[in-house]
């Protein structure tokens, strides 16, 4: 037996939805909370799979984990042990290798299996390895496993061929225990990165200049313990807003950052999408007239998101001729495409870009999400199609969006799940 989503599409979107903390964040976060030598309370936790199992890995290490209320979490790293990371929970998703720095950064040591998360065209980890080999460490590939270790990491320059927010992440957390001065150039500015920084200065690091192209940790000898409360997240905030402008007559979404959203929103108000932005809320008041196609080119923050490009091609299904799709990021992001026109949609996936023709009418199908967005475009389907929808494969899904179902339903869909053959 398999649990699904079921969708009945067609029903309008009105109300409001309050929006949770950042996935993208909060599975940095967690890893970074072992390098601490006293107990941390992190506030606006999301209901995800992914922080569950983060917590089982945390728990292998030793740690006191407690979730002390509905998006609270207490850790305390006080009596962790650093043992191999090789259970099935590291492969569950791809931030587990976050522990990689936070591990080798506090003890000099860290063993770890390969980590997993959505398949999206070769996701190489080379640049985290460049950088903790610029730092001192030693880097072995066995049985599925990294192996990396250092006498003493070393503060060093460290430039990224490629602005990539996981390993800028990565070697910010090896970086605050390294001897002397790192400074990482070409660093990725996205609002996440900034969110991490935050937490490890509040624990006694020196972190300068993120959010900038240049990144500056000069390390210290302990960090202690704090409290921390989680950004929103603005992926999850761009797809309910996406969702509003498909079915919205007057729904409102709450707790957002809008100058993290200022490239969707520019979108949205070009296809001609009414919106009022306020300074913690975006209220999607329908739409002018016909949508008008457009062109969207994925690029890192403050760019167009790659993770807002699969829910948001699905609106512009219903835009009048031809939009194209290009990613920058993920070349290979358009598994949903095929799922999409199962339901009636015409898109032609051409190398990076996606040609997508509308106006065309979206149908009730059996569809599969691959990953975690193309599972997010599906929801926004099937709330606008004709009929009943069911996505399998749910659990990608669950990966990155708080109470999915109940945030959908008390703003007026009809979405529930079931047991399927």
């Amino acid at each position: 037996m398999e649990k699904v989503i079921k969708i009945e599409g067609g029903h309008p979107l009105h109300g409001t939805v309050t929006i949770s903390g950042s996935k993208n964040a909060t599975v940095a976060l967690i890893p970074a909370c072992v390098l601490a030598n006293e107990p941390i309370t992190i506030y606006g936790v999301p209901n995800i799979s992914d922080v569950r199992s983060l917590i089982v890995l945390l728990r292998e290490l030793g740690v006191n984990v407690e979730e002390k209320e509905e998006g609270t979490l207490y850790i305390d790293p006080t009596n962790m042990k650093n043992t191999p990371l090789i259970s099935d929970a590291a492969t569950k998703l791809r931030a587990s290798y976050y522990f990689m720095g936070a591990l080798l950064g506090k003890y000099g040591h860290a063993e770890i299996r390969m980590p997993g998360g959505c398949y999206l065209g070769p996701r190489p980890i080379n640049l985290h390895i460049k950088g903790f080999e610029a730092l001192g460490a030693h880097v072995d590939y066995e049985n599925g496993c990294y192996i990396l270790h250092a006498d003493r990491l070393v503060g060093t320059n460290i430039f990224l061929d490629i602005s990539s927010v996981g390993a800028t992440i990565n070697i910010m957390l090896a970086a605050v225990y390294a001897q002397g001065r790192t400074i990482i150039e070409n660093a990725a500015r996205e609002p996440e990165i900034i969110d991490i920084a935050t937490l490890l200065n509040k624990m006694g690091a020196r972190i300068h200049g993120m959010g900038t192209s240049t990144i500056t940790i000069d390390g210290v000898d302990s960090l202690k313990g704090c409290i921390h409360e989680i950004i929103p997240d603005r992926i999850e905030a761009a797809t309910y807003i996406i969702m509003g402008a498909a079915m919205g007559t007057d729904m409102r979404v709450e707790n957002v950052i809008p100058q993290h959203l200022d490239a969707i929103i520019m979108k949205l108000r070009e296809i001609g999408i009414n919106m009022e932005v306020g300074s913690d809320f975006v209220h999607i008041l329908g739409r002018n007239s016909e949508l008008k196609p457009t062109e969207i080119l994925t690029k890192p923050y403050p760019g167009f998101a790659t993770d807002v490009q699969q829910p948001f091609s699905v609106l512009l299904t219903q835009a009048h001729g031809q939009s194209t799709v290009t990613e920058t990021i993920y070349k290979e992001r358009f598994k949903h495409c095929d799922e999409l026109n199962k339901m009636g949609a015409d898109i032609d996936v051409h190398e990076a870009s996606a040609f997508i023709h509308g106006y065309t009418k979206l149908y009730g199908s059996r569809v599969r999400a691959t990953d975690l967005r193309c599972g997010a475009a599906l929801v926004v389907a099937g709330l606008m199609a004709d009929g009943v929808t069911e996505i399998h494969d749910i659990y990608h899904i669950d990966r990155g969006y708080d109470n999915l179902d109940e945030k959908l339903n008390e703003l007026g869909a009809k979405v529930w799940r079931e047991e399927v053959e």
